[in-house]
């Protein structure tokens, strides 16, 4: 069975500063994330970024925000008014183009800062009257313009533990598909990549796991740069897309037709009631997806054995244990 999730590489993942517990915030704080530091800590390797450190504000300092149009704010001091606002656009698009020798599979972004806010930013009026959540930070939006595929989110929504495993499962994959495509590719190497996650575009969307396939078929048609950019951008939207019970329970009785001819009528009811309970939602993703990779190993399924929708992240992770 090939294995993807290889600890010896670490992943890379820009992030916040400050999400780190480094005290790089306007009052010498910082916002440290225990799940981040002590949970993905062991499985990425994070390149923390403090633009407004970076770009020269000492610490501690006069805070800053956003004032002016929605979508080509200026950056001020609260109190003073210095305007910051060439001096972060410059850095940010130098940042950013340095960030490509990093390599990086995501990014986690401090929520509400006016430099690394990815939505719902506080942008002022001008001359006072309030402000609108409308915002995005001066320097995570040239970020997302530099890295358009590259999974980014911002900490606060990895709360929800849904978006958190999409943002998860998300990043590996990524990971995958920049490593395939590194230092150029064989059609093989694409077939074989694209058939290992085939239950795993399957459980997010039907409807692109039916375009990607079509591509992959098609491959000899294409530019070598041309495929690589149009499955890249297509495989990536793919996962975007949400998994539902529906779509896991497709795939699992898919899985499951793999195996019937091969299980007693005691297996299959045993299997068939896990699919049951957890169709109605009495049980999570990870018990059936258990059940069924105890047979796969017992039976030696090798197609099933190699799909990357059995083992998307490291099971420490426990992203499939809600329900």
């Amino acid at each position: 069975m090939k294995t993807d999730n290889k600890k010896s590489i670490p992943i890379r993942v820009g992030i916040s500063a400050c999400l780190l517990g480094q005290p790089v915030r306007f009052d010498s704080g910082h916002k440290k994330d225990r799940y981040l530091t002590d949970i993905l800590g062991g499985y990425f390797k994070f390149i923390p970024v403090c633009p407004e450190i970076e770009v020269g504000m000492g610490v501690p300092r006069e805070s800053v925000r956003l004032v002016g149009e929605i979508d080509d704010p200026r950056m001020v001091g609260n109190k003073t008014g210095e305007d910051w606002t060439d001096r972060i656009k410059k850095y940010s698009q130098e940042r950013v183009r340095q960030l490509r020798l990093d390599k990086l599979s995501g990014y986690i972004l401090k929520k509400d800062s006016p430099s690394c806010g990815m939505e719902r930013v506080k942008v002022y009026h001008e001359g006072g009257g309030g402000a609108e959540k409308k915002g995005v930070g001066m320097y995570a939006h040239p970020l997302m313009e530099e890295f358009p595929l590259m999974p980014v989110e911002e900490e606060g929504r990895l709360n929800d533990s849904r978006l958190r495993e999409n943002f998860i499962v998300r990043i590996f994959a990524y990971n995958r598909l920049i490593n395939l495509f590194e230092s150029g590719f064989k059609r093989k190497d694409v077939i074989d990549f694209h058939t290992r996650h085939k239950y795993l575009l399957l459980a997010h969307s039907q409807k692109h796991y039916r375009l990607l396939g079509r591509m992959v078929a098609a491959i000899a048609k294409y530019k070598p740069v041309e495929f690589k950019d149009e499955y890249s951008r297509m495989f990536m939207e793919t996962l975007t897309y949400k998994t539902t019970v529906k779509k896991n329970m497709n795939v699992l009785q898919h899985i499951l037709g793999y195996l019937k001819k091969e299980l007693s009528s005691n297996e299959k009811a045993d299997i068939l009631k896990v699919l049951d309970d957890y169709h109605r939602e009495l049980i999570p993703l990870v018990v059936p997806i258990t059940l069924l990779r105890h047979y796969i190993d017992v039976l030696d399924v090798d197609y099933i054995k190699d799909q990357i929708y059995l083992n998307p992240h490291p099971k420490e992770l426990m992203l499939r244990n809600h329900v």
